[in-house]
């Protein structure tokens, strides 16, 4: 996938980032989870998801609750469309309840 088409895709998945790792393309989005199982819990929403899709992001649940999940496509060497998609559906799990809810001034 070029540049410009990563691009153009990574507006329509909110809060996504492209990030290049030692050459490789990759879309990335991190979440504050409430405690280290629901980091867990979110893990399995989203390795369902990646079953039925035969696409596997990969998952870093760092610390008690920083869940971070990177997404590319190892055969490729870089991003195509599919690492787009599986990011919508991730996108569209209810994590709500999973989620630490943000400290307000």
């Amino acid at each position: 996938m070029t540049e410009e088409s990563a691009n153009e895709l990574i507006s329509k998945v909110d809060g996504w980032t492209l990030v290049n790792e030692g050459g490789t393309s990759k879309i990335k989005r991190s979440w504050k989870v409430k405690s280290f199982t629901k980091g867990l819990e979110m893990f399995q929403l989203i390795a369902d998801i990646a079953e039925a899709e035969g696409h596997h992001p990969d998952l870093h649940l760092v610390g008690w609750n920083n869940v971070t999940v990177e997404i590319w496509t190892h055969a490729a060497g870089g991003l195509t469309e599919n690492d787009f998609i599986l990011a919508a559906k991730i996108n569209d799990l209810d994590l709500h309840h999973l989620l630490r809810k943000k400290v307000t001034a």
